[in-house]
């Protein structure tokens, strides 16, 4: 495979890795403000506060748990690309 025809097939692997590894961070984040919108409305609390402390914990909570997955997918990336350009 020529390089012409490799560089853009690798920037899409990049592309389609960092949509993938940051999908659990942004769908915990939706979810959780999608909850603490639905209490503000019901309970008419509209304190900032609220809005950004849960989401921020449950980002980091799975952050915490997914990060050994989400570094090894970039590391196999890096990996590949490091072997590529070797070759």
């Amino acid at each position: 495979m020529s390089p012409a025809e490799t560089l853009p097939a690798l920037a899409q692997k990049a592309l389609i890795l960092s949509l993938l590894v940051s999908a659990p961070a942004i769908a915990v984040a939706a979810l959780v403000g999608l909850f603490v919108a639905i209490f503000q409305a019901a309970s008419q609390i509209q304190d900032p506060t609220i809005a950004h402390v849960p989401r921020l914990l449950a980002v980091s909570v799975t952050l915490i748990v997914c990060g050994s997955w989400m570094a090894h997918q970039v590391a196999n990336l890096a990996t590949d690309l490091f072997a590529l350009a070797a070759s």
